[in-house]
Formats: structure tokens, C-alpha cells, sequence
């Protein structure tokens, strides 16, 4: 009971992070602003493992999909999903299960450097998944090219995504020493 009370918990915490930095954004052309919700999304993946760094963007998802404001700029429901940034809404799923996935298998266990290249590996892998769906919807959902795409939803955003990747592979061995998780949460 403890172990799945602790679970619950650590999914409602990290959907709750993902709400709680999302009214930081700044909106760029294009309809896909810059938020810190990327870290979040990370931290849920690594620290949990894929399943549960899912289902805690899934809650995320679901509580923005009913309408409540969690979204960036404290939007909320379906016409936001429908609307450009709802692809890469969808893509946070995806950046935690394979985050949470490939971590939890090449470099969990590791030490030192070969644990910060799996945690690099591992979010450049889900990042790319996001990356995939949030300008695939672009495209859809504006009618813009793959090459517009590029340049409104991807190119503006590496610069401060390489940061968050640098910032995340930081605090998560941090992380899982402070709250004591060497595979303790989830697989």
C-alpha cells in the first residue's frame, strides 16, 4: 500500500510541476511559445520511468483537456489541443515514456559520466519524439511547410532546450540521492 500511495503521489507531483511552470511562457510567431515545461517533462521521465513519467503527462494532459488552465498562458481544453502547440502538448507524453524508458535502462545505475551521457542520450531521444509530433501538428493544423515548421517551431527553441537538457542531466543524480530513488519509483 505504502509503495503505490508513494506512486500516486510522485505522478500527481510532477503533473502539478508541469501546470505550475506552464503560465511562464513567452509566445513567439507561430502559436508555439517557449515554457519551462520541458524540465518537468524531462524530470517526470527520468525520475519515474517511462510508465510513470507517462501517466503523470497524461493527468497533465487530461486536466488541460477538460479545461482547466494548465496549458501555457493559462489556457485549457480542446481548441488548444486542436490548435499549433497541441502536437507538442501531445509530444510531452512521448519525451517522458522514452526519456523514462532509455534511462531507466542504459544509465540508471551508472556512475558519473556514463550516467550524464544516458541522461543526455535518453532526453535528446524524447525530445526528437516531441519534436516529431508538436511539428507534424504544426503542419496540420496551419497549413505551414515542413520548412515554415522549422523555423517557427524548432529553430528558436534548440538554443534554450539544450539548456534545459543541460540544466535536467544536473539535477537529476541530485535528485535521485536526495529523495533516496535508485529504481525505487517505477520502471
Amino acid at each position: 500500500m505504502k509503495s503505490s500511495t508513494r506512486t500516486i503521489v510522485y505522478c500527481a507531483l510532477f503533473a502539478a510541476l508541469t501546470c505550475a511552470v506552464a503560465p511562464l511562457s513567452i509566445p513567439l510567431p507561430g502559436g508555439v511559445p517557449i515554457t519551462l515545461q520541458m524540465v518537468t517533462v524531462m524530470l517526470a521521465g527520468l525520475i519515474l520511468g517511462a510508465k510513470l513519467g507517462f501517466i503523470s503527462q497524461l493527468i497533465y494532459v487530461l486536466l488541460g483537456l477538460v479545461g482547466l488552465p494548465v496549458f501555457a498562458g493559462l489556457t485549457g481544453g480542446l481548441g488548444k489541443l486542436a490548435g499549433p502547440s497541441g502536437g507538442f502538448i501531445i509530444g510531452f507524453l512521448f519525451l517522458a515514456w522514452l526519456s523514462g524508458l532509455l534511462y531507466f535502462r542504459l544509465g540508471r545505475n551508472k556512475k558519473g559520466a556514463a550516467k550524464y551521457a544516458a541522461i543526455v542520450f535518453s532526453v535528446l531521444v524524447g525530445c526528437a519524439a516531441m519534436y516529431v509530433f508538436g511539428l507534424g501538428w504544426f503542419m496540420v493544423s496551419t497549413g505551414r511547410t515542413l520548412a515554415e515548421a522549422f523555423a517557427l517551431c524548432m529553430l528558436p527553441f534548440i538554443p534554450g532546450d539544450l539548456l534545459k537538457i543541460v540544466l535536467v542531466t544536473a539535477l537529476v543524480p541530485q535528485i535521485e540521492k536526495a529523495a533516496g530513488l535508485s529504481g525505487s519509483v517505477s520502471r
